[in-house]
């Protein structure tokens, strides 16, 4: 069986796979050799509405928002079951979708999605209310209740897993959902919808629309069907889902762009700072938003470092993601190869140095680029200063703590952050002071369901993961019995 025969070109509605009202189709690219592998269907604002409105169909039912949370955690933890089950081929989608290797599209995104459903799972039961005690003749208490249909919109470059982190907690506080996967990368969204069928969702708790951000993900931001919208996307786009959702007043979770500082101190443990260095740059080819491309070294090991990446870089296995060992696979897609490109090139204008990269690699008519490191930059460099969502490192010197908060605090964004030290006193010390919404010490991306994550700054606002997540999805009732 290829991963094609699991209904991978219509849109999920109401428990139905159904054709773009108009007919539309888009295509999708496999990004490791620029080939078209199949086609999806391209919803317009008529698709969303169908979408919309069998989500509140079927949270009016209650056949998902009456369940206890015992019993949706147990329908969750059979999707955790079938991801596990169907590893193979949703590894195959996602490296094919977004150009992963494939080793990685197993190990990372397939385990972390099935632990996100396995997790929440878990929690849907907790969610409960508490007495109040107060001075009045009355029994006090509140009520935990889902929030209505939630509008999750997700980005290409982590399609399973990012789906996972709205879709899990928001069906296990009982609400229902339209997803909206990236135009490039929806393949996985596609066979997610059948596995939810299988481990016993009820029709339309969860739905499916493929499409074009400014139709399809405009018009589900605009819907005024929806009671919460769940983004993940760039801060550019997050400015305006935000501002639609302002007018409506509809409650968001916006997970946004980051461009994280990697702090290395004198008294790191260099031999392990390298792998968590190239790990946070180069991992899914550096388009993660939680990739440290800024690395900010103590002076008296700068140029040790600096010589270490140069010889080691190069060697990062990057090619074909469908061999095991590769490590490094293609950018997602021609037009973000191309802004990789053109940041690259702006370094050079402005004086910065190539210290190993710098140029694509012809291969196969894939998007492919070489892993990059960049030194001699000031801090005031759009290199710097800006998300370039690629595998391009920039290094900085600094000379004291406050130096290295100062440059790590510097820019817009503040989603993730790291340190290596073996002080432990100032890795809290440091950690205490970086404006990021997770911080890791001595290694980089270690990720759990149970650890929430989110932005401050233009990183956006929100938490995904963790009980935290759980209780974004719903709302507070008070309910006050009067005892005389």
């Amino acid at each position: 069986m290829t991963p094609f025969e699991i209904e991978p070109g219509r849109l999920f509605i109401g428990g139905q796979w159904r054709e773009a009202a108009d007919g539309a189709r888009t295509e999708v690219v496999d990004p490791s050799r620029g080939t078209v592998v199949t086609t999806v269907a391209e919803a317009g604002a008529a698709d969303v509405d169908a979408a919309v409105t069998a989500a509140r169909y079927a949270f009016d039912d209650g056949s998902w928002s009456a369940l206890s949370g015992r019993e949706r955690g147990r329908v969750l933890h059979r999707v955790a079951e079938l991801i596990r089950e169907n590893a193979e081929d949703i590894a195959r989608l996602e490296s094919l979708d977004v150009g992963k290797p494939i080793t990685l599209a197993h190990a990372v995104d397939v385990t972390n999605a099935a632990n996100d459903y396995e997790h929440f799972a878990a929690l849907a039961h907790t969610l409960h209310g508490a007495n109040r005690d107060t001075p009045l003749n009355a029994l006090a208490y509140t009520r935990r209740e889902p929030l209505g249909v939630v509008a999750a919109i997700t980005p290409f470059n982590f399609p399973l897993i990012l789906a996972g982190s709205k879709i899990a907690p928001a069906l296990a506080a009982g609400n229902t959902v339209v997803h909206k996967p990236a135009d490039e990368t929806p393949l996985s969204a596609l066979y997610m919808a059948r596995l939810f069928q299988r481990a016993g969702v009820p029709d339309g708790v969860v739905n499916v629309v493929t499409g074009a951000g400014p139709v399809a993900g405009e018009a589900l931001l605009r819907h005024t069907g929806v009671d919460k919208i769940a983004f993940t996307g760039s801060t550019a786009v997050g400015r305006r889902a935000a501002s639609v959702a302002g007018e409506a007043l509809t409650p968001v979770t916006m997970e946004l762009g980051g461009n994280a500082a990697h702090i290395v101190f004198e008294d790191a443990d260099l031999e392990k700072a390298v792998g968590a260095i190239i790990k946070a740059f180069v991992f899914n080819s550096g388009q993660f938003c939680m990739g440290g491309p800024r690395l900010l070294v103590a002076r008296s090991v700068h140029a040790t470092l600096l010589g270490i990446l140069q010889q080691a870089v190069p060697g990062v296995p990057l090619g074909d993601p469908r061999r095991p060992e590769t490590v490094v696979g293609p950018m997602a897609g021609e037009k973000h190869l191309k802004k990789v490109e053109e940041y690259v090139e702006l370094a050079r204008k402005e004086g910065g140095r190539i210290v190993c990269g710098g140029e694509r690699l012809d291969l196969d008519g894939g998007y492919y680029y070489k892993p990059t490191v960049i030194a001699d930059l000031p801090n005031d460099s759009r290199v710097i200063q800006e998300e370039i969502f690629g595998p391009v490192l920039t290094v900085q010197p600094f000379d004291s703590e406050e130096e290295a908060i100062r440059l790590a605090n510097s820019t817009p964004y503040g989603l993730a952050s790291g340190v290596q030290t073996s002080n432990l006193a100032r890795a809290h010390r440091i950690a205490d002071k970086l404006q990021a919404g997770i911080v890791w010490v001595n290694d980089w991306a270690m990720l759990d369901p149970a650890v929430p994550f989110g932005g401050v700054k233009d990183s956006g606002f929100g938490r995904e993961y963790g009980p935290e997540a759980l209780a974004s999805y719903t709302r507070t009732k008070s309910v006050v019995v009067s005892l005389d």
